[in-house]
């Protein structure tokens, strides 16, 4: 899903909306580095950073929750750039009373030399170690037992963690880690968590054969149309499945490669599905300026090629600048209407309907979208897959997974790694959704940095496939082409649009390749 080369965080948005500058600390990945930096406490904090894999680490103790009002300052993701140490730290304003709270002011004292890049949802004032963050006007209110995130990406000299942040509001003052222990409205408790997810859980250890590899026929005509019974996909026969896929690179700019001959090289190595990547608003995409006659035909021509070979394929909304789905929501009710009513009758047909929320935006506000999207698939397709994206570049599955979608079945929930970058941290959140019942895919991965390019690391890479096959998840690899960064499936020397080789793929490929053949 990712403009891999151009990982550039290039989000420009309207001081009404959203607050934003032009990134600087350029390449920035648009599958973010969870490593959760929740930063509970100002009195205990240790720090750790390897910049040489561009994580920065962090734990705290969690101070004692006995204030209305609550701060917190989580750091998302980490990489390094002309000498810079890049993060994105995400924020939330929790108010614990029952009255309405206004005019918030947040102050974050941070290192000497530091450059605020990228900021959204409020005014931002940084001088010298200073940064004072103010409301705009849609968001100047916290609500009782609400909450408001901000967030920010910031240059520092070297790792940063916050521990001095204050918060300003109704006349008190509250440091970083103090929040209320009143629960609000929107909170769930755990006892109510456990109703909701008891028989997901349930059924998710039920124990399911899992499919045997397929020697003969189509992966289609093999399998049929596909299902999800507890964590797992299954096919037409109640056993197991896993998609084995390759993610084309944005289908706007990179055409070509769409093509049936090209699909079929790739299922000669065992590949049984292919993601067609339809970016929303980058390089002329759907939303912003594209042509849209035109990437539906490509759309069309992949779902073809795919159906003639018996393959499965995703049709996806690669939101990525746009932030949260909901910018393009009434774009994407269109277009899904459209693509479900044209492909109803495809067995092989899967919708991802937002590739990576971002920038702060919420399950919350993930899950509205959803909640809107898929009745209108499901009112021309009632059975197809439908995978929905999750927070910080879909990565925050173990958060999905305690308000999971209600009342509709064959819904799967993305998660995204780069293993050089994305390692224990977000396997933890893998196995803690899948723990409470979420059925998870990994609809986008590669084995290097998370911009698309840097270094490989194949240790963490057999790390995440051991994942895999221990939950037998589906995956997908990023991504088809022969774009100049590691994460391409192709040597950047090559010119042909099919008709591989073997020694035509990059190591990634070759990676990938020799996995799903296994």
């Amino acid at each position: 899903m990712k403009y891999r080369i151009h990982k550039v965080l290039f989000v420009m948005m309207l001081v009404g909306t959203l607050s934003m500058g032009l990134l600087g600390c350029n390449q920035k990945t648009d599958s973010a580095s969870t490593t959760t930096v929740t930063t509970q406490a100002v009195s205990e904090v240790s720090e750790s950073a390897d910049v040489s894999t561009t994580e920065a680490k962090a734990t705290a103790t969690t101070a004692p929750s006995t204030s209305d009002y609550e701060i917190t300052l989580e750091s998302n993701n980490s990489w390094e750039s002309g000498g810079m140490v890049c993060a994105q730290f995400d924020g939330l304003i929790k108010n614990h009373t029952s009255t309405n709270g206004s005019d918030w002011k947040v102050t974050v004292t941070v290192p000497e030399g530091s450059k605020l890049e990228n900021s959204w949802n409020g005014n931002y004032n940084l001088s010298g170690t200073t940064l004072v963050i103010t409301p705009v006007d849609y968001n100047k209110k916290v609500e009782a037992g609400g909450e408001i995130p901000f967030g920010f990406i910031l240059d520092t000299p070297q790792a940063y963690v916050p521990q001095q942040v204050i918060l300003d509001i109704a006349g008190g003052q509250y440091a970083l880690g103090e929040g209320g222990s009143n629960k609000n409205s929107q909170e769930i408790t755990t006892e109510a968590k456990e109703d909701e997810i008891k028989e997901d859980k349930k059924e998710a250890t039920e124990e399911t054969e899992v499919a045997t590899k397929d020697t003969s026929g189509t992966p289609v005509a093999n399998h049929g149309a596909l299902s999800v019974k507890g964590t797992n996909i299954v096919d037409k026969n109640g056993k197991v499945f896993q998609l084995k896929g390759v993610s084309t690179h944005g289908i706007n700019w990179f055409p070509d490669y769409v093509n049936k001959e090209a699909f079929s090289n790739l299922s000669e190595y065992g590949v049984n599905a292919i993601r067609l990547a339809m970016y929303t608003v980058d390089y002329n995409g759907y939303c912003s300026g594209g042509n849209q006659a035109d990437l539906e035909a490509i759309i069309d021509r992949g779902v073809q090629a795919c159906t003639d070979l018996g393959m499965y394929v995703i049709v996806d909304w690669h939101i990525l600048n746009d932030l949260d789905p909901n910018v393009n929501k009434d774009s994407a009710k269109t277009f899904f209407d459209k693509m479900s009513k044209k492909y109803a009758g495809n067995d092989n047909v899967i919708y991802e309907i937002c590739n990576e929320p971002n920038g702060g935006t919420t399950w919350e506000s993930i899950k509205s979208y959803a909640e809107e999207i898929i009745p209108i698939i499901r009112k021309n397709d009632k059975d197809a897959l439908i995978i929905v994206g999750t927070p910080n570049w879909s990565q925050d599955v173990d958060i999905a997974s305690n308000n999971p979608i209600k009342g509709q079945e064959n819904i799967l929930y993305a998660v995204h790694f780069y293993a050089a970058t994305h390692k224990d941290n977000i396997r933890g959140k893998v196995e803690t959704a899948i723990g409470n019942g979420l059925p998870v895919i990994v609809s986008e991965s590669s084995i290097c940095e998370a911009s698309g390019n840097g270094s490989i690391n194949y240790d963490e890479g057999q790390k995440w496939m051991d994942l895999i096959a221990k939950h037998n998840l589906s995956c997908f690899a990023w991504s088809l082409g022969n774009k100049d960064e590691t994460s391409s499936f192709l040597k950047a020397s090559v010119s042909k649009t099919n008709g591989f080789t073997k020694d035509d793929f990059s190591e990634t490929g070759k990676w990938y390749l020799e996995q799903y053949g296994k």
